[in-house]
């Protein structure tokens, strides 16, 4: 094909085309950059505290733990009291006074300018389950302690009209006695004293553990830990999503409405145990076939919880649209006795975490869903024993400190990228966290950091670091407009 002066003529107006874009385009990204260069240096950012110092302490926290080559940190271990102490150091770094507690809680406090207003109090937990992120409890109280040292080194610290204390609580997760919120409990005054007699696995009490750190707990001295409600203001708390909300709408900030309530169900089913290859199928009494039948209703139920839930004084139309919208339903573990894969069960065990914003609808799902699995039994010829394990009621986070954390966290968006185009997400929290605890104590409000995938409880738990500084700006600013 011969190349024609019209067509060698159209190249190079292609190629000056293309040249002009790719001018135009890198001057645009020079221009971005140029405004992120701006925006980073600016002094009400305070990137070197707020985000690198912060990320920094992050993954030094990170390597503290009990166990080689990943992350493990449980109630009052070598490596749980060494965090404290570090925490400590940046509670002082800040500051603020410090001392720890009889349940080794770390408390790291400002007076302001009136000593005895009452105090907002910021935490989070500093014990991890086994083989943990970095970012789960941390990341609640190295956020607080990095906008309290701006304000320090602002001069501003000691003009807070209202204390403030920021508290690394001991235990949240529960992992070595399995009695979660050890250490905010005691704060907010609902831990029985039968909790110091609790045992781990090797048969030492909560007491001796902490007998073995130095600390000298008694029945009496655990009631003095907790805190006069007068004394409190509200408590707040940053923790990461543990959910994929965030990430998905593409924010890295949310508010958190309230924690979802839970009950914990342990169902045993009952049949014929027999060999699995002389027991004709009609004549069979299969325990395992029934569970699966349970489980399978159990899913249904949780899905369309409208289609089996009858309007009456125990389930208006408003709960059921809640439960709509929060409810969650697992089954975590199951269980069979021989076990073995030529026999016929005679027994399956298996567990139901359920949970729902609501709790007067989740009181009708179990209702409901006890019925339906005794008929489904009874029809079945198996027996079926249904036992509640555990039972906690739904947290609301208050109005006003929602609120307020809303507005803060929409300035520093507005500081960190301009104008805020997007409503801040209002969330449900499914898993459980210190502020279902001190909710006994005081009115709390909490704001969620997005986390890669939704991913928790696993060392590929992640946080951008941008979004730990958005998360601290966040705090200065709510410490600035409301207790400034």
């Amino acid at each position: 094909m011969a190349i024609t002066k019209q067509s060698c003529l159209s190249s190079k107006r292609f190629l000056f085309d293309y040249l002009l874009l790719f001018l135009l385009s890198t001057a645009a990204l020079a221009s971005v950059f140029s405004d992120d260069a701006e925006i980073s240096g600016r002094n009400d950012l305070f990137r070197e505290i707020l985000r690198d110092e912060a990320v920094e302490r992050l993954h030094e926290l990170g390597k503290v733990s009990d166990a080689d080559g990943y992350l493990e940190r449980t109630f009052m271990s070598p490596a749980s009291v060494r965090a404290g102490n570090i925490i400590r150091g940046w509670m002082e770094d800040a500051g603020l006074r410090t001392w720890v507690d009889k349940m080794g809680n770390v408390h790291g406090r400002v007076e302001g300018m009136n000593a005895s207003a009452e105090a907002l109090l910021i935490g989070s937990h500093l014990d991890t389950v086994v083989d943990a992120g970095i970012f789960d409890g941390s990341l609640g109280i190295i956020t607080a302690l990095s906008a309290l040292k701006v304000l320090n080194i602002n001069g501003t610290l000691g003009k807070l009209r209202r204390p403030i204390e920021v508290i690394a609580f001991s235990d949240e997760e529960g992992v070595r006695f399995h009695s979660t919120f050890l250490g905010s409990a005691a704060v907010a005054g609902i831990l029985p004293s039968t909790a110091l007699q609790i045992s781990d696995k090797r048969g030492m009490t909560v007491q001796e553990v902490l007998k073995k750190t130095s600390i000298e707990i008694t029945e009496e001295n655990l009631l003095q830990l907790k805190y006069d409600p007068k004394s409190v203001w509200g408590y707040i708390e940053v923790h990461i999503e543990q959910g994929p909300v965030l990430e998905w709408l593409g924010l890295p900030l949310g508010i958190v409405k309230g924690i979802a309530g839970q009950t914990r169900l342990k169902v045993t089913v009952r049949g014929s145990q027999g060999h699995a290859g002389t027991v004709p199928m009609s004549m069979r009494h299969d325990p395992m076939a029934a569970a699966a039948e349970l489980m399978v209703l159990l899913e249904s139920l949780c899905k369309h919880p409208k289609k089996f839930l009858n309007y009456d004084a125990h389930c208006n139309d408003i709960s059921v649209e809640s439960l709509s919208s929060s409810l969650v339903c697992t089954v975590g573990e199951i269980s069979a006795w021989p076990n073995a894969s030529n026999v016929i069960p005679g027994q399956v065990t298996f567990t139901v975490d359920l949970r729902a914003m609501d709790d007067m609808g989740r009181e009708a799902v179990i209702y409901e869903l006890s019925y339906q699995i005794y008929q489904i039994c009874e029809k079945r010829s198996v027996s079926c024993i249904i036992e509640r394990k555990h039972d906690a009621n739904a947290v609301i986070c208050d109005s006003e400190l929602s609120s307020n954390l809303k507005s803060a966290a929409y300035s520093a968006l507005k500081k960190m990228i301009g104008e805020v185009q997007d409503e801040m997400p209002s969330l449900m929290s499914g898993a459980g966290h210190d502020a279902m605890a001190m909710y006994h104590l005081t009115k709390v409000g909490m704001l969620f950091v997005r986390c890669r995938g939704g991913v928790s409880h696993s060392p590929a738990e992640h946080v951008l670091d941008d979004d730990v500084w958005t998360a601290a700006l966040a705090i200065l600013s709510f410490l600035e407009t409301n207790v400034n």
